[in-house]
């Protein structure tokens, strides 16, 4: 497949209804891993909480796939990807599906998925393929059969709109909730490089594909470069104050390609339902929020936190808790209002 040129993916843009949603992990997996396993996944937890998304007219999931899941058990993972295809399908929910990811916990396997820590953000989050291997080429063999076997397999599936191929590539350590270490920034280049060559190999390819820019820093320029200018649709992290989150769109608006904001809300930090959400709609730019419903991962609670701090003034992220009622209730209002507008 080869890059789509502007005014290809700005007439598929055009299509499509506006994106607003969440990155979506069931409350009953604290990772990709226990979300996905046959022993715990959970089809049930999925259309219920989905249901919640469908209330308030969400139509995007962006959802974590890994790569060990692929050597596992690949006619397995088929089958429950397909699951939970059919599900939000059935409700009129797109997906967006992220192949690889630098983020969190470098240390990692298959079976059973540790206990959330108490109080901390995202405790049980795994990397993959983790920075041993993104560092060693010598096991990217098995990366490509995951990305063009995969990819072939639902190259034609409408229920998928678009693959996001590696989520904040270069962020090695610094998220991980344990602290300490260097981030990955321009060692993770070659893996990117790699990742969308044997994507673009896959003829027939039916959705775009995109990798977004997280850090805006000068150690990750290169890599940034090469994401924009490579990826066809512009999808990027923003987690700030409504000001800052124009200004990031301004700079964006550049490449003159559609742009979704695939992570942002942190009331902790300014960046709202209330006020960012009707700034990505005003500019066209789809909306995905972090965290659909409060679970296992905890993302209720703000980065660094711990059982020391208590309870936290403001929840962080997610919309919902378990039962379905809503964490802040006026954000209903707020995330409604966008649905009724389209």
């Amino acid at each position: 497949m080869k890059r789509l040129n502007e005014q290809e993916i700005n007439d598929w843009y055009r299509k499509q209804p506006f994106f607003v949603g969440a990155n979506f992990i069931p409350s009953s997996a604290i990772n990709q891993l226990e979300m996905w396993q046959e022993e715990t996944f959970e089809p049930g937890t999925i259309q219920r909480e989905l249901e919640y998304a469908k209330k308030i007219g969400m139509n995007i999931m962006r959802v974590y796939l890994h790569d060990l899941l692929w050597e596992q058990d690949r006619e397995g993972f088929i089958d429950r990807i397909n699951q939970y295809l059919e599900i939000a399908d059935t409700l009129g929910i797109k997906t967006m599906f992220v192949l690889f990811d630098d983020c969190w916990n470098q240390e990692f396997s298959l079976g059973k998925q540790p206990e959330p820590v108490p109080f901390t953000h995202n405790s049980g989050w795994v990397q993959s393929p983790g920075a041993k291997v993104v560092n060693d080429p010598v096991q990217w063999s098995r990366l490509e059969k995951y990305v063009t076997e995969l990819l072939k397999y639902f190259k034609d599936d409408e229920r998928i709109a678009i693959w996001d191929l590696y989520n904040e590539p270069g962020n090695g350590t610094s998220g991980d909730n344990l602290g300490g270490g260097t981030e990955q920034g321009d060692r993770s280049l070659p893996l990117l490089k790699s990742v969308f060559k044997w994507a673009r190999q896959v003829d027939g390819l039916s959705q775009p594909i995109t990798t977004g820019v997280w850090n805006f820093s000068d150690q990750f320029k290169e890599l940034n470069e090469f994401a924009l200018a490579n990826s066809d649709i512009i999808t990027f992290h923003d987690y700030n104050p409504p000001q800052q989150l124009i200004d990031r769109i301004k700079n964006l608006s550049q490449y003159e390609r559609p742009m979704i904001c695939t992570e942002y809300m942190s009331r902790g930090s300014g960046s709202t339902f209330e006020h960012c959400l009707p700034l990505l709609k005003k500019y066209n730019i789809g909306a995905i929020n972090w965290g659909l419903v409060s679970g296992k991962s905890q993302t209720i609670y703000p980065w660094g936190w711990s059982k020391e701090k208590g309870e936290p003034d403001i929840l962080f992220h997610d919309v919902f808790h378990s039962d379905g009622s809503f964490l802040y209730p006026r954000e209903k209002l707020a995330i409604k209002r966008i649905d009724d507008s389209n």
